[in-house]
């Protein structure tokens, strides 16, 4: 599925269901209590990938990494094909400090068909290899992240940068 196709699968998901939407509202708006509430009315009401995962992101905002990975693993069960949940599980097992635990989750969303931001894993594993001080890794990791999405400014300037580390 394209990029757009999963964009069109979140926008359904939010026209159809209203807890959702106030879910998603909730936590625009820096309210994750709030969010958090609505999110898990939303799966009360119709277990969902992207509910799930949205709560797993509300949680970790709150620093609670745990409980964020376990709601971002039950969406993997529900769509495996849903790119964001394994590639959040990675980020937040990367802020846990889990570098090698993060891999393979990171790695899986690489493959993913469903995935509104699929230079995100990549970007990710590049950082993992960065402070593993693989550099080629970091190298191939970058160039695949700007092979997905060119203008992404974090992965232009990381690989300026590691680029001038290397000569």
């Amino acid at each position: 599925m394209s990029t757009s196709s999963t964009s069109n699968v979140i926008h359904n998901k939010i026209r159809t269901d209203a807890y959702f939407r106030l879910a998603l509202e909730a936590h625009m708006q820096g309210d994750f209590a709030k969010a958090i509430f609505f999110y898990k009315k939303s799966i009360d009401r119709q277990p969902s990938a992207e509910a799930h995962t949205f709560l797993g992101w509300a949680y970790s905002l709150l620093n609670k990494l745990e409980m964020a990975i376990q709601h971002c693993q039950k969406a993997t069960e529900i769509d495996p094909e849903f790119g964001n949940a394994w590639n959040d599980i990675g980020a937040y097992y990367i802020k846990l400090g889990k570098f090698n635990e993060a891999i393979p989750y990171l790695e899986r969303a690489t493959r993913c068909e469903k995935y509104d931001a699929p230079h995100y894993p990549h970007f990710n594993l590049s950082r993992i290899y960065a402070k593993k001080g693989m550099l080629r890794k970091t190298q191939e990791e970058l160039k695949m992240a700007l092979k997905k999405d060119p203008f992404y400014a974090p992965a232009i300037d990381a690989l300026k940068k590691l680029n001038e580390e290397m000569h």
